[in-house]
């Protein structure tokens, strides 16, 4: 329900993409979700001689356990020593026991970024030459599994439940005063209420798995409980749960004290103190999401949090007393229906909830994309592209919204009063004839009893028939119906955003993934190594892929293929296909067909190159059935 006209609307289009191109325009670096950049023994590297430490190092900092950083020897076998260290900045390091064996060996992360969501990973390197081995060289499974989908939907439901009760509380207090005496309202509030503190409540148990071991086991390990109270994220779901106590009181006074004061000035005294109270608490709330997500790390968090709070405030708002509204138009009784005034009251608040939406929208999308490119090539960009349209939706249904509003009278009040008079008589009779019948008859009680259902049933469809009366509000109620199913899909949307790696982190570790590319570059040892980014165009199909040959010179070479996501981890696509050539001289091309070692891995040894020269080496990656690309970069062997 948002009242606009069209020179209003115009001047909403104008600001918006004046301001997105201004900030678009200026933007810089910052991180937010963390990814790996870097490490030290390298993706893919071939060591001479065992290294005494393994680093990593993140686009932020991130908080370790004990555990976070295992490195495997090819039998399976962790050989780090102690816990991982902050060296400096934010690299990591862990010790490795002394006189490594030769063979490949596997480093697993597991960490929890600053926006408290879990990062984990894996990668590979070897000492003295590659050699088959059994770690899978897979990612730990945090975040994923059945905990990360239990967590995924705690979270909507977290949302859900906040978005009801600050905007079913706000459309109260704000547009319908009467609607704190009806009884749906008031079960969709308290309902509200309680669905985010047992959301709550239900994150904080999952919140240990979530970000260790993903056993659904350790859900009720109260060690992990301990450890996770500790964390940041921990101290914002105790403040919730504390400011969740106060949200109960500010409920019972609503729908309770509230309803039973008659005097004009204490009411209005009274819905003042509400008023501050409600806004007090429902900022707090919504500010336990931002001092542990993302708004809280990476570029301007200070201007970040306060911002990411007028967003989600104005998402309760507009959503949530959309939802009380409906809730209203549908199960309001005949005599208490939601006036005409009450939906213009809240079609105002409306249009201030989107203009606020739009603003911080527009701050937030540029501080987590920063460049136009990454609303089509990330996920997080796609996601913020689908939830842009589905609030143009949300908006153009609020247009017929408008107008069913314009149209909306109150005829059903008084077909309601007249209702009130005809059911007098009916209520008369039944008392009278409960009088004068034997009450000690049972057959006479079980008539009555089924006398008094049958006039429920009967008032219940007079109810109904009342309600329906006005085609313009069962016009409004249709329209408004259609937008609560728009907004449950945008809330899923949202969620999922709020979990997923936003487009500037996953650019800058697709940037550092191929930092080291160029034309080639060669180790001490004599090694070369390629990188080369790659995209099949399929859902799933960017990636680098990393060519290592040793001794990078004329004769047999020992070559090694991986192939990883933007994000640094192990990409285990299909298949993977080389070929050399060298085309001053007209030789090749020469195929390889490399063996696959492991997730992301294969090699193929006495690969011959029979002359030196600058040769081209091209590498197909196929991942799915269709979608192959083929990539190359120019070497010089020998």
């Amino acid at each position: 329900m948002i009242r606009t006209t069209a020179p209003r609307l115009r001047t909403l289009l104008l600001l918006l993409l004046a301001v997105t191109g201004a900030l678009l325009a200026g933007a810089s670096p910052a991180s937010a979700h963390a990814a790996l950049t870097g490490s030290d023994p390298a993706q893919g590297v071939v060591a001479r001689t065992a290294p005494s430490q393994v680093s990593l190092t993140f686009s932020e900092k991130v908080a370790m356990s004990d555990d976070s950083v295992r490195v495997l020897d090819p039998r399976g076998k962790p050989v780090q020593t102690g816990s991982p260290a902050n060296v400096r900045g934010t690299t990591y390091s862990v010790k490795l026991k002394s006189g490594l064996a030769k063979g490949t060996y596997t480093v697993t992360y597991q960490v929890v970024s600053a926006d408290s969501h879990p990062v984990a990973g894996a990668y590979t390197f070897s000492v003295g030459a590659p050699s088959r081995t059994v770690v899978t060289g897979t990612a730990p499974a945090a975040g994923g599994g059945v905990v990360g989908g239990l967590y995924a939907f705690g979270r909507y439901v977290s949302y859900a439940g906040f978005i009801v009760l600050a905007g079913g509380a706000a459309f109260v207090l704000a547009c319908w005063q009467r609607g704190a005496g009806v009884r749906a309202v008031q079960r969709l509030v308290v309902g509200g209420w309680i669905a985010l503190t047992a959301a709550t409540l239900w994150l904080l148990l999952l919140r240990g798995s979530y970000t260790t071991s993903g056993a659904f086991a350790d859900v009720f390990d109260l060690d992990l409980l301990g450890q996770v109270l500790q964390t940041k994220t921990g101290a914002a779901l105790v403040s919730r749960l504390l400011l969740l106590a106060a949200a109960a009181l500010f409920v019972a006074v609503l729908f309770g004290t509230y309803t039973r004061r008659e005097d004009a000035t204490e009411k209005r005294d009274l819905t003042f103190g509400l008023a501050v109270g409600g806004v007090v608490v429902a900022a707090g709330l919504a500010t336990s999401w931002a001092m542990a997500e993302h708004a809280s790390t990476g570029l301007q968090p200070g201007l970040a949090m306060p911002v990411d709070v007028v967003h989600l405030l104005a998402v309760a708002a507009w959503l949530g007393g959309l939802t009380a509204l409906l809730t209203a138009l549908y199960r309001a009784p005949a005599e208490q229906p939601v006036e005409a005034a009450a939906v213009r009251r809240f079609s105002r608040l409306a249009f201030g909830s989107v203009l606020a939406l739009v603003l911080t929208g527009v701050y937030q999308s540029w501080r987590q994309l920063g460049s136009w490119s990454a609303f089509t090539e990330t996920r997080y960009g796609q996601l913020l592209l689908a939830k842009i349209a589905l609030v143009a939706v949300l908006v153009g249904i609020a247009g017929l919204s408008r107008r069913w509003t314009g149209r909306l009278t109150d005829r059903s009040a008084d077909a309601a009063g007249r209702a009130r008079t005809d059911r007098v008589p009916a209520a008369t009779t039944t008392r009278g004839g409960g009088a004068g019948g034997d009450a000690g008859d049972p057959g006479d009680a079980r008539r009555a009893a089924q006398l008094a259902r049958q006039r429920a049933a009967v008032d219940a469809a007079r109810q109904k028939r009342l309600r329906d009366a006005d085609e313009n509000r069962f016009g409004l109620r249709r329209s408004v119906l259609a937008e609560a199913g728009v907004a449950l899909v945008l809330l899923a949307v949202t969620t999922a955003l709020t979990q997923t790696e936003p487009g500037r982190t996953e650019q800058e570790a697709e940037a550092a993934a191929s930092a080291s590319a160029g034309s080639g570059t060669s180790a001490a040892s004599g090694a070369l190594t390629l990188d080369m980014p790659f995209d099949t165009g399929g859902a799933d199909g960017k990636g680098v892929v990393r060519v290592g040959l040793d001794p990078a010179r004329v004769g047999g070479n020992e070559m090694h293929v991986y192939v990883q996501r933007p994000n640094g981890r192990a990409f285990d696509v299909p298949e993977v296909k080389v070929s050399f050539t060298l085309e001053a001289q007209k030789i090749g091309p020469l195929p390889v067909n490399p063996d696959h070692i492991t997730t992301g891995h294969w090699s193929a040894n006495g690969v011959q190159l029979p002359v030196a020269g600058n040769w081209k080496v091209a590498v197909t990656v196929r991942t799915s059935d269709i979608d192959q690309a083929t990539v190359s970069k120019n070497a010089q062997i020998g």
